[in-house]
């Protein structure tokens, strides 16, 4: 909701709608893939009478458009049937309607394009004419024509579109500039010129009709530019404007600033834009002075930030502010030489003047104001801005456009960092609630908006920062207007009859403010003009349940709240109404951001954070320290200055936000500190993370620090699984003996050059295929079975052992991980090789959710790392189902407690020497022993034990000699064997190995007996004890100024769930550290992901779909072309589940197990088929409902689905085996309504594992999935084919899907999977005679007869009646009572209301829904995965 309140939305068509309409008829006939009818031939006149009544005649309505691209009209008859001369107006328009479509449903839009290439380049000269044609074609057609051409822009990754975009933006294109300035390039870039010639000389050989065609594709973007001008020029000052002109050059600057922000198109076309001055004509012109082109002023912004972006177009290297100032001095030092040389008499003053004095807008319009057009033209043409004037001849620039080049040209530029740097980072209530900064909810993908685009490739790191920045603000503020209205909305301010404010209601995250005080205003810092800090005290009165009051007084440090001024203007009793506009209902007036230091005690001290016990406060008032944001603060006092009112005084309501959603100031502070720093990526990620040079740059291969030889460790399960690991590698061991090639294996690979080579080399030989293997026995470590190493049990495929080879070696390594295919053990084995190799070494692990890194932790725990060199930050190590407490605190008081075991360990071995004096008393005094005592008598043994050269050692002399037998008492007896002299030395060299161990960690605990405080012993952990530290992206971005602060340090990352983190917060990892001497010392990064499944959740749909900021890093390195490595095998689900979803994969197979163990040989009991789509009807004539918007609901289906998971307990399946899902909150809340009130309490029955959305079960799986996709209308978010892909991919032995299968089975994105599940009945058929745990063969026909399910009222009725019987049977069994019986169930009924036998649905009358209104991202659900509970709704179209 808005200030401005929300749009009512009207009604998608039903299903008997689309049935009936002429499209839909049309499709059945001519191209629909499902039709039973044959199709007629191609008639063009269907897509002229389409284009006129369909789309023309409707004015391009989003629902006809939609209903035709649904259809797939462009795949199966636009472009089959195109033809580059015969293919009218209509039809190219179709098809770029189609195109347009389908990007702003974000579906995949160029496949059809990419199949059948061939008239592709025709296709896209026909655009470009049409772009230019001043007849027979309207402007909202060009508009259409123009967002094309965007679309194009954004796509450059795919080689057809590339292909057409680089004609029109390469240098030939400098053919549209003025001579002089074309030349003066030149001189600048002699490079140029050479190319320049060359093109000359090509294009003196070629055809006419080629030379034409070259010439036209050269002055297209010049002539579309002119287009523009002409459009722009006839917009007037007053009366009514023509909003179709308004959208055209809405959409023509957007194509500009995509052109800009894109290296290799603003390479050439840069300096062609400035020559056309599209920013000055622009920014002069008549739309930029009126209301209807607020939004076009802030895309010109955009443009002209773009166009003076810090960067030089020639090499593509970053500008310092330094180079930035050089330039424009340059600029107004030539300007004054000019004005010396030829216009002395009137610019002498201006001459003569420095450059700090006269390079502002002010002073330069003194100086240029006073003269003639003539002289103004005349200065323009001698710096090469326009053509010279010519004698006799009219000017055709007015004086206030040359003013305006001049000025602009010339005048100092504001620092963009100094700007931000004064920006506060909280948002206020005239930011919140601007719709232009933060739009509203429903974004239909139609319209154009003002924000940044996060697409492939970035100018700069500064660019790839700010957009960043910026769109993580707005996102945040978008997120924040949504708790406030939620949270003032609850409270119910009334206005009272003395004028005060009353709260008639209350809200769990708000409370009224009694008492508000700034305590500190400190001094500003030099150079700054805003306080330092500024802290003040806010007292509330926290009189609720235990349980809410315990949440407020949990507030952490730099926990974020929001101080509010509420001044009511509605009287006593007045309800609250959510569909009108939010702030004149509540008299919202200011919203002001702040950061939680502590609580006071009753001292009014903060009461610290740490281990101590809090102290207990009497009473229900409580104070908050809080810290509010300086330059906020300095803002609003300078506005007090000039009379209005202060702010600080009328602060009345404090709230709060839930911890996972407040993040967002750290991580913005983060994002600034970057921008402030040189932060310094390593060189051999720079331009990949730019999106520039070759994608593959950073591979392992690729690499000049190849490592050759590694230790696999435990990778290996046998030499077989070795050789079985490298097809296509010829394995030459090192020793001949069979016997000996086991596990672990030293590898040697043959280093592949990466190819770079100077000229006149030779190309460098392929590398032979030879990996010479070499084993080799780990040393003993002593006599006790827990120092045993621990052993990987995983049999690796040989595409995991690829990926666990690249993720050793130095560079990028990208891995794409389908679902099942074991990416956490692949994980896991590459840190703990890189554990092993490189000792020294610091691996940084880095997830989305804390569930994936306790996952991962538990498996690093499983193998032989030591658990001292472990550490996780942040708070989620509380889930870790271990134990130990891995946390910093956890892991000082490991270290103290193994200190002192091993101190006690230091005593026996000193008692059973008989050495006197206390040597275990601190590490120190163990190290002496160890020295003095120790060694010396293990130095002693060996000169006594070892046998001479050439000949053989006694065996009995080793037992006689040692000198730690009796230290060894409570080891496995008899110590030593006595069998062979060599195995009773590698004994008693172990047993030192182990005495030797004491000692060396001893020496690495020291520091902890020198350090005294936890935070100094934690920090000393973290920097120097800790080898492998985990924390989330979220941690990351919250503590990196901390973590840079103390000297944290790392070589390595790894991070899991990449295609789910946020693109700033999978960048923010690699700077957690300072450079060393001006490098960056990582060495690895490893990305594990799957950019086929849920990208992260972006809940304003406006950012998600027009600013791509859903897009992960690691999905932009996929579509970049950066090599991955696809694990190809799954071991999850059954073959048949996993080909619902394997056709979205490169390729993916099943592991052996997955047809040979027996539970995947089993049947399903109870049911004929292991998975199904079972066809929902309407009930009562009710398809889905939408009691609230966006709120969807399917009772039929929730019924049903119920009823399927009732019967399945009744034939025993466990209910921890069943998870229940649906691709919408609002069905997940009815499904859980209905199992509350049919079978919830029932002990018989009871609840299953999980009942929640598709999105929140990412990442996790059970054996048997029932899912229900709800819609009956429109398919919904379902179509983006990445959410059917966690859909399908949940079920291990199971999967059935209660849907409306017409609807589904006709979308285009759907099909690979929906032919597979159409192909089986789409009733379901059951097996009721059967019982868990099945005896059927999952080939076999089932035992009884199968039982063939209607719908869904006899699927319940069949359930009562099953349970009744089941019931019965046991009773007559046991002899006991009858227990509670269930409810009846839903009966059909003749009238659509919903019976009353069913009172977990409420019927709502359904609201009016505009189509062409977009939904919130569905994954904005909050809810905890409990069975029962959930709050928030999920939303869609």
């Amino acid at each position: 909701m808005s200030a401005g309140g929300k749009k009512k939305l009207g009604a998608a068509p039903t299903v008997e709608q689309i049935q009936s309409d002429i499209v839909t008829r049309l499709a059945n006939q001519y191209w629909a893939p499902h039709s039973v009818a044959p199709k007629a031939p191609f008639n063009n006149k269907v897509i002229e009478d389409i284009f006129k009544k369909e789309l023309l005649g409707t004015k391009f309505s989003v629902r006809r458009i939609m209903l035709l691209e649904f259809s797939q009209y462009m795949e199966n008859y636009l472009w089959p049937n195109f033809h580059p001369e015969k293919s009218t107006i209509a039809h190219v328009m179709s098809i770029v309607i189609m195109v347009n479509e389908k990007f702003r449903e974000r579906v995949p839009a160029w496949e059809t394009f990419k199949n059948n290439p061939g008239h592709f380049p025709s296709f896209f000269r026909r655009i470009m004419s049409l772009s230019l044609q001043e007849e027979g074609i309207s402007l909202r057609e060009q508009t259409t024509l123009v967002v094309f051409l965007i679309h194009c822009v954004n796509s450059l990754e795919i080689d057809l579109i590339r292909e057409q975009a680089q004609r029109l933006v390469s240098l030939p294109i400098w053919v549209n500039l003025l001579p002089g300035r074309r030349e003066q390039i030149f001189k600048e870039n002699p490079k140029y010129k050479k190319f320049w010639n060359v093109i000359k000389k090509s294009d003196a050989k070629a055809e006419e009709a080629t030379l034409q065609n070259l010439d036209y594709e050269r002055r297209f973007l010049a002539r579309l530019i002119q287009k523009y001008c002409i459009v722009l020029d006839s917009i007037p000052t007053s009366g009514p404007v023509s909003m179709s002109k308004v959208h055209y050059c809405e959409r023509f600057i957007e194509l500009m600033v995509d052109l800009e922000a894109l290296l290799p198109t603003r390479r050439f076309f840069n300096t062609l834009m400035d020559d056309s001055h599209v920013v000055v004509k622009s920014h002069m012109s008549n739309l930029a002075k009126i209301e209807e082109g607020k939004l076009f002023s802030q895309l010109l912004d955009m443009l002209k930030f773009y166009s003076g972006f810090e960067i030089s177009d020639q090499t593509g290297e970053a500008l310092t502010d330094h180079n930035m100032t050089d330039i424009h001095y340059d600029r107004i030092t030539s300007l004054q030489k000019a004005a010396f040389k030829h216009f002395s008499e009137e610019l002498n003053q201006f001459a003569l003047s420095n450059v700090a004095g006269i390079d502002t807008r002010e002073t330069l319009l003194k100086h240029f104001k006073p003269l003639s057009n003539f002289k103004l033209h005349q200065i323009a043409a001698y710096l090469r801005l326009v053509e010279p004037p010519e004698e006799g001849k009219e000017n055709v620039h007015s004086t206030d456009f040359l003013l305006e080049l001049l000025v602009s040209r010339h005048e100092r530029r504001p620092s963009q960092l100094e700007a931000l740097n004064e920006m506060p980072l909280y948002p206020t209530e005239e930011i919140i609630w601007d719709e232009n900064i933060v739009p509203m909810e429903y974004f239909s993908g139609e319209g154009c908006l003002a924000l940044p685009k996060l697409n492939l490739q970035f100018l700069t790191l500064h660019d790839y920062l700010l957009r960043n920045f910026n769109l993580f603000r707005l996102e945040s503020t978008y997120e924040i207007r949504q708790d406030i209205e939620d949270a003032v909305s609850r409270m119910k301010p009334w206005k009272g009859e003395d004028g005060t404010s009353l709260f008639g209601g209350w809200a769990r995250m708000a409370q009224p403010i009694i008492g508000f005080n700034v305590v500190e205003v400190a001094k500003p810092n030099i150079g700054e003009n805003h306080p330092a800090q500024v802290r003040a005290d806010i007292t509330v009165n926290l009189n609720l349940r235990p349980q809410i009051k315990a949440e407020w007084e949990m507030l952490r440090k730099h926990d974020v709240a929001f101080l509010i001024t509420v001044r009511p203007v509605k009287n006593y009793g007045w309800k609250y109404i959510h569909t009108e506009p939010f702030i004149p209902q509540v008299g919202l007036t200011y919203v002001r951001g702040c950061e939680i230091e502590g609580m006071l005690d009753a001292d009014g001290r903060v009461i610290e954070e740490g281990p101590d016990p809090k102290p207990e406060l009497k009473g229900d008032t409580r104070t908050y320290r809080v810290w509010l944001d300086p330059n906020q603060y300095q803002q609003d006092m300078s506005a007090t200055v000039e009379g209005k009112e202060d702010v600080y005084e009328t602060f009345n309501v404090i709230m709060r936000r839930k911890p996972k959603e407040n993040n967002f100031k750290a991580v913005l502070e983060t994002i600034r500190d970057l921008m402030n720093t040189d932060c310094v990526v390593p060189d051999w990620l720079h331009d990949i993370i730019l999106g520039y040079g070759d994608p593959g740059a950073a591979h392992y291969l690729k690499m000049d620090n190849q490592i050759a030889s590694l230790d696999w460790n435990d990778t290996f399960l046998s030499y077989d699984h070795l050789r079985a690991s490298f097809p296509g590698y010829e394995i030459k061991p090192k020793v001949n003996d069979p016997g000996k090639l086991v596990p672990p294996f030293r590898l040697t690979f043959p280093i592949q050059t990466s190819g770079k080579r100077k000229h006149g080399e030779e190309a460098p030989q392929e590398a032979e295929k030879v990996i010479a293997v070499e084993p080799h026995v780990i040393p003993n470590r002593g006599p006790y079975l827990y120092s045993q190493p621990k052993r990987n049990a995983v049999p690796f495929t040989p595409t995991q052992i690829e990926a666990i080879k690249a993720g050793t070696q130095p560079g990028l390594t990208v891995v794409v991980g389908p679902p099942g295919t074991g990416k956490t053990d692949v994980a896991v084995q590459i840190i703990s090789n890189l554990y092993h190799n490189f000792p020294d070494q610091r691996t940084l692990i880095v997830t989305h959710s804390n569930q994936a890194l306790n996952q991962l932790f538990e498996k690093i725990m499983a193998l032989d790392v030591d658990e001292r060199h472990l550490l996780r930050l942040g708070h989620g190590e509380e889930a870790l189902e271990t134990e130990k407490d891995f946390s910093r605190y956890g892991r000082v008081n490991y270290v103290l407690s193994q200190r002192l075991e091993l101190l006690d360990e230091v005593a026996r071995l000193q008692e059973s020497l008989g050495v006197p004096g206390d040597v275990a008393y601190t590490c120190e005094t163990a190290g002496h022993f160890y020295l003095y005592q120790v060694l010396s008598r293990w130095e002693e043994f060996l000169s006594k034990a070892k046998a001479p050269a050439g000949k053989s050692g006694d065996v009995f002399k080793i037992q006689e000699l040692f000198p730690f037998s009796k230290f060894f008492e409570n080891a496995p007896q008899p110590l030593f064997k006595g069998r062979s002299y060599e195995e009773d030395l590698d004994i008693a060299e172990g047993c030192f190995r182990h005495i030797r161990k004491i000692f060396t960690q001893l020496e690495e605990f020291r520091a902890f007996e020198l350090l005294r405080s936890g935070a100094d012993r934690s920090r000393y952990l973290l920097v120097k004890e800790a080898k492998i530290i985990a924390m989330t992206c979220t941690h990351a971005a919250l503590k990196r100024r901390d973590l840079v602060q103390v000297g944290f340090k790392y070589d390595n990352i790894m991070m899991e769930e990449s295609a789910q983190i946020l693109e700033i917060e999978t960048f923010i990892p690699l700077l957690l550290q300072n450079p060393q001497d001006g490098y960056n010392r990582l060495k690895r990064w490893i990305m594990i992901g799957d950019h086929h499944q849920l990208p992260p959740v972006i809940k304003n749909m406006a950012f998600q779909k027009f600013s791509n900021m859903e897009q992960s890093l690691f999905t932009r390195f996929v579509r970049l072309g950066v090599p991955t490595v696809d694990l190809d095998a799954q071991g999850r689900a059954r073959g048949s589940l996993c080909n619902l979803y394997n056709w979205r994969y490169k390729i993916l197979g099943n592991l052996p197990h997955v047809s040979v163990w027996p539970e995947y040989r089993a049947a399903n009991p109870g049911f004929h088929f292991d998975f199904q789509l079972i066809d929902v009807g309407d009930f009562n004539r009710v398809g889905e409902s939408e009691p609230n918007p966006y709120f969807y609901q399917n009772l039929a289906e929730a019924e049903y689905v119920v009823a399927v998971f009732m019967y399945m307990r009744m034939l025993g399946y466990p209910s921890e085996k069943i998870s229940i899902l649906t691709t919408y909150n609002g069905q997940k809340h009815l499904i859980r309504d209905v199992i509350s009130q049919r079978c919830g309490n029932n002990p018989l029955i009871g609840w299953p594992s999980k009942v929640t959305t598709v999105d929140r079960f990412q990442g996790q799986q059970n054996d048997y999935i029932l899912l229900s996709l709800v819609r009956t209308k429109a398919v919904g978010h379902l179509r983006d084919v990445r959410r059917l892909v966690v859909a399908m991919s949940r079920a291990r032995l199971g999967l059935y899907i209660f849907a409306r299968v017409a609807l589904f089975q006709n979308c285009f994105e759907l099909t690979p999977a929906f032919n597979q599940l159409t192909a089986r009945p789409m009733q379901l058929h059951l097996a009721p005679s059967e019982l868990y745990p099945s005896s059927r063969k999952i080939d076999e026909p089932p035992n009884g007869p199968t039982l063939i399910i209607e719908d869904m009222p006899h699927m319940a009725s069949f359930v009562y009646d099953f349970y009744r019987n089941k019931v019965e049977m046991i009773m007559q069994r046991t002899g006991h009572q009858q227990p509670k019986v269930l409810q009846r169930p839903p009966q059909k009924k003749a009238t659509p209301s919903i019976p009353q036998e069913t009172p977990a649905v409420t019927v709502v009358e359904q609201p009016k829904v505009e189509k062409d209104m977009m939904e919130e991202h569905p994954g904005v659900d909050s809810d905890s995965d409990e069975e029962k509970g959930g709050e928030n709704e999920e939303k869609d179209k």
